[in-house]
């Protein structure tokens, strides 16, 4: 079997499925589709992705060399919409990664009702090697080679890891000169002075404490006195503790790709975001204490949020997790033995494609307004974006209640049933 051949008929009989993010897909699938009772034609129609581009990124260096990057892009289904999802720019992107991530995308637009289908993009390079006009040739060649397949009715990219609102820019920009005029509509995530919503760059944050909240308050844990660390202090993590110390939570620790800190009786969030600010890292802060970044995992705290990539929370750690709560503010960062462990452990886990839908709503919001030339007030867009969160809690909750099932497995039951009754409807062409 080659790497990135995806062994579709074997893991529709369940007798083989690929590993990492792509093998969790599949299996949290897989498992949605036993509830469901869906037949194996339908189960691997869900389970293919409809199309894939691979492209070379050809870059000419600041010095006058040339190096060749490779691209992919992954339109995982459209039978709710135009597809939709980020693009990243990681050192450690592959196709099956990209394919894992879009189908989590496809299962998060259909359990918020989002009229999209899910896609992913990403370049294989580490953003931190390269200079900013070295970025924006890798962006605009990238944009260039997958021209055919997006735009604003077929494929809306946004931001992700290694990527922000300037990448996005930089794409509408190329797609705009190729047509011959301006089309905001073609991305989400944009600087609001080229059409960007407001409220859009705190939106997945914002999103994840509303969730995080309500399942303090399932649980019946106070949120004054509620304890919390949150493990990647980048966009979302960053702005999750923010939030989650403005509501009156007491952020105890966070950590980076460079290190951690940790304060037993909380951290100050605002002066921790002007260090980083000002140094790149969490590393020095003065108002903790240095802490192993693993450890952070497996803190004695009241709620746990993973930000940062997946995979963090497996077999070899989740025995010593000490959260009640996990909040999923990126995507995939609980593998499935992990999360069998924490269920017996009784750990209430807020998967993903809830906990982390808050930036494609905006999205949603912000490419319903660049199609209308018409913007909201950022009190519209934070009151809209609140609604349709809690919308999705209460509607997973009174799913997983009815059917015996996790959060996990009844989001995904809600979102693959949406799925599949769109495309059951629209039929089989030809």
């Amino acid at each position: 079997m080659t790497p990135n051949v995806l062994p579709f008929p074997e893991v529709v009989d369940g007798s083989l499925s690929p590993g990492g993010p792509l093998g969790d897909a599949q299996a949290q699938l897989a498992a949605a589709v036993a509830t469901l009772g869906y037949e194996p034609g339908l189960h691997e129609l869900l389970a293919r992705p409809r199309r894939e581009m691979t492209v070379s990124v050809p870059l000419r260096r600041d010095d006058g060399s040339v190096e060749i990057l490779t691209g992919h892009r992954v339109q995982h289904n459209f039978s709710r919409g135009p597809a939709k999802g980020g693009l990243r720019f990681a050192p450690n992107v592959d196709l099956d990664e990209v394919r894992a991530l879009a189908m989590w995308m496809t299962w998060k637009c259909a359990l918020l009702d989002v009229p999209y289908g899910g896609a992913k993009g990403g370049v294989r390079i580490d953003p931190r090697n390269y200079s900013q006009a070295e970025l924006e040739r890798v962006t605009r060649r990238y944009t260039s080679e997958i021209l055919p397949i997006i735009g604003p009715e077929r494929d809306i990219p946004a931001p992700d890891i290694g990527t922000d609102e300037r990448t996005m820019a930089w794409m509408m920009d190329t797609y705009s000169v190729s047509s011959g005029y301006t089309v905001p509509g073609v991305v989400t995530g944009k600087p609001v002075s080229l059409g960007g919503s407001l409220g859009r760059a705190s939106a997945t944050s914002a999103g994840v404490v509303h969730v995080a909240l309500a399942a303090l308050a399932h649980r019946g844990i106070p949120v004054a006195g509620a304890t919390a660390a949150v493990q990647g202090f980048g966009k979302v993590g960053a702005g999750a503790a923010q939030f989650l110390a403005e509501a009156g939570v007491t952020v105890v620790a966070v950590s980076d790709q460079y290190g951690a800190v940790h304060a037993a009786g909380g951290l100050d969030v605002p002066a921790l975001q002007a260090h980083v600010a000002a140094t790149g890292s969490v590393v020095g802060f003065g108002g903790g204490e240095v802490l192993d970044p693993p450890a952070l995992l497996e803190l004695d705290v009241d709620l746990l949020v993973p930000a940062a990539v997946e995979g963090v929370l497996h077999g070899g750690n989740a025995e010593r997790v000490r959260a009640r709560i996990v909040v999923e503010g990126a995507n995939g960062p609980t593998t499935g033995e992990a999360d069998r462990i924490l269920d017996e452990a009784g750990v209430l886990v807020v998967p993903d494609i809830l906990a982390n839908a808050g930036g494609v709503i905006v999205s949603y919001f912000e490419w319903v307004q660049s199609n209308q030339a018409y913007w909201w007030s950022r009190q519209e867009v934070d009151d809209r974006l609140e609604r349709r969160m809690l919308q999705a809690w209460d509607g997973v909750l009174a799913t997983a209640g009815a059917r015996g099932l996790t959060l996990r497995e009844a989001a995904t039951v809600t979102a693959v049933e949406r799925v599949a009754d769109a495309h059951l409807t629209r039929g089989l062409y030809p």
